[in-house]
């Protein structure tokens, strides 16, 4: 392709893409991000098409990897279009049969098919998948449509018009005007107004600004900005050429942790192609926008998702956050007008300018407009990237969606917002998921992440676990969070131990309010929500660990015990075989008896034993 030298070029490429795609009859796509990754999609990919061109397919039907479909748990995938037929859990052997059978004559595979673990049914298509049905899917739609490496379709659907008619006829105060009108909230965790952000930094006084793309996404279990910039890194880029254009900008950045490799690769792939087709660099599409992206790894410190923490990184510095005594917006990366938004919402700016603030507006609640990509994982039968409108319910996502739990275990609560959100009970599964409901409840939304747990989840262990994580990723840099979030955690530990004393319930809410107003930065602001919100809503359990010595899930080591029930014991062996502390003795067809001395409580024994004669107290 050459070199776009006028806006007009754009739509005269897409005619030339789309006439050479309708000659394509059929198309097998097949899910490469990095889940399907890790389930050797990749091996898949290589052996359809060894196959196709061993039986003569290759030139009749096309073979696109893509990014994440969003169903993690069922890659690798694999969808037939026309008609959206959809294989799971692929594996490279099966390609034979696929090509012999589906694509030469259009049977289907039973033993590929989706079973729906709620009705035990086989599903065809991704329609009937509910997973999918409960959806409202307005940005990883798109995921399917593109290969990540190939600007050409991002252009054929529509990619880079958004820019065009930005270029074409609207005025940056315009475009900050429709941004602000449709609501768009940041999706990194804040949820501060996007178009009020972009309105500060185009006022702000200085001829040199800059734009970011926080890629930095660090939240345990939470993957969505990671999957987006994997899929469709072209998409991110135009939200961000339109926001450069609104605040005067000239130069961004895409700043992406290091633990990403394939959304960097992606990411850097896409910058080269913009500018070898003319839609980055000096003069874009022959008009006087001059606009560039450069690509930056992280080092991987979750404190680096912080703004100013995340510019000093940039600059080469320690990923340090500084006071905001002055916002980013006005002294920013390298103390110039900078906007930083994460990967999510400048995905979000494209269509916004296509359709109109109205059109964003109209999904939503009052204080919450458009979609949010969530990533749900725990103990549900359904795991992987849900989207919905915002205002969507719990219950709809982790009943509906995520086809409630998994196993015999009643859920008991969810976890937003990562290591900063809380944890909800179940009886708040009522609430609608959006940015200020989250938070009068205890919780946040934070980047998307949604951890389900059930009845085997020790809440005193999760906020140890949160609290682990937060004061091994603490800057150290200001005494309430470096000192704080220690204190926090080594009284968790207490707790969870069996050392804990009931003054030390108050004193965890003392220092949760310290930590909270007076530490520097949102990591510590934050960090005391997994322990309040399990304070608040799941008193009873640290009851149990302070007053009665028990860990009423069986979690924590220091306060349960194993002993096996004669009456269920046949003596077969198998737990004294599998345990590596040798604290189990015992004759053949004999009970046997555990050395609580000797036994470290690891639940191998459990495991093993298909009597179920082992009980945790």
């Amino acid at each position: 392709m050459r070199k776009l030298k006028g806006l007009s070029n754009l739509e005269s490429l897409r005619k030339k893409l789309l006439a050479e795609r309708k000659r394509i009859r059929s198309t097998i796509v097949i899910c490469g991000g990095t889940g399907c990754q890790a389930s050797k999609s990749p091996e898949v990919i290589a052996a359809i098409k060894e196959e196709m061109t061993r039986q003569g397919m290759e030139k009749k039907v096309h073979v696109r990897a893509t990014g994440c479909h969003g169903f993690c748990e069922q890659g690798p995938i694999m969808v037939f279009e026309p008609g959206s037929l959809f294989y799971c859990q692929v594996k490279a052997e099966d390609a034979k049969d696929i090509v012999a059978k589906t694509v030469k004559n259009g049977k289907v595979i039973e033993r590929l098919l989706y079973t729906d673990p709620v009705s035990g049914k086989k599903v065809r298509t991704e329609a009937e998948i509910p997973f999918y049905q409960g959806q409202d899917r307005q940005l990883l739609n798109h995921n399917r449509s593109v290969d990540p490496c190939a600007i050409e379709d991002y252009i054929a659907i529509g990619g880079y018009a958004a820019l065009a008619k930005t270029i074409a006829g609207i005025v940056p105060e315009a475009v900050i005007g429709e941004i602000k009108a449709s609501g768009l909230r940041g999706r990194g965790g804040a949820g501060f107004p996007t178009g009020r952000k972009w309105a500060e930094c185009a006022e702000a006084q200085g001829d040199e600004k800059y734009l970011v793309c926080n890629a930095d996404e660090g939240d345990p279990g939470a993957y969505m900005d990671r999957c987006l910039l994997e899929a469709n890194p072209h998409l991110i880029l135009e939200g961000m050429m339109i926001g450069a254009w609104a605040i005067g900008a000239s130069t961004g950045y895409v700043y992406v942790r290091n633990e990403y490799p394939l959304a960097v690769q992606h990411a850097r792939i896409a910058v080269e192609q913009a500018r070898k087709l003319g839609l980055l660099g000096e003069n874009i599409m022959g008009s006087s926008f001059s606009f560039d992206v450069e690509v930056a790894r992280g080092g991987g410190a979750f404190v680096c998702g912080e703004s100013t923490a995340l510019m000093a990184s940039l600059e080469g510095k320690v990923g340090e956050p500084r006071a905001k005594d002055i916002h980013t917006v006005k002294d920013g990366l390298w103390h110039k007008p900078t906007v930083l938004n994460n990967v999510e919402t400048w995905a979000n700016v494209p269509s916004i300018i296509l359709n109109g603030a109205k059109w964003f507006a109209a999904k939503g609640t009052k204080g919450s407009k458009g979609t949010k990509i969530f990533a749900l994982t725990g103990q549900v039968k359904n795991t992987g990237l849900v989207e919905v409108a915002m205002g969507t319910h719990l219950n709809r996502i982790i009943f509906d969606i995520g086809g409630g739990s998994k196993n015999d275990k009643a859920i008991k609560a969810v976890q937003t917002g990562g290591p900063s959100g809380g944890c909800l009970p179940v009886g708040k599964f009522d609430l609608p998921v959006d940015f200020d409901t989250l938070y009068e409840a205890g919780a946040m939304m934070g980047s998307g992440g949604m951890v389900v747990m059930d009845e085997g989840t020790c809440m005193v262990d999760v906020a140890r676990y949160f609290l682990n994580f937060l004061r091994d990723e603490s800057c150290g840099k200001c005494v309430p969070c470096r000192v704080g979030v220690d204190r926090l955690l080594e009284i968790v530990t207490d707790i969870a131990e069996g050392r804990g004393r009931r003054e030390q319930i108050a004193l965890l809410e003392e220092l949760a309010d310290t930590i909270s107003v007076a530490s520097l930065c949102a990591l510590g602001k934050t960090a005391a929500n997994p322990v309040l919100s399990t304070l608040r809503y799941f008193p009873e359990e640290y009851a149990a660990h302070v007053d009665h010595k028990k860990c009423p899930a069986g979690v924590c080591k220091a306060l349960i015990s194993y002993s096996i029930q004669s009456d269920k014991c046949n003596g077969c062996g198998s737990c004294l075989r599998a345990c590596p502390h040798d604290a189990i003795d015992g004759r053949k067809k004999k009970v046997h008896i555990i050395d609580e001395k000797e036994c470290l409580r690891c639940g191998i024994c459990v495991g093993e034993c298909k009597f179920e004669a082992i009980m945790v107290r």
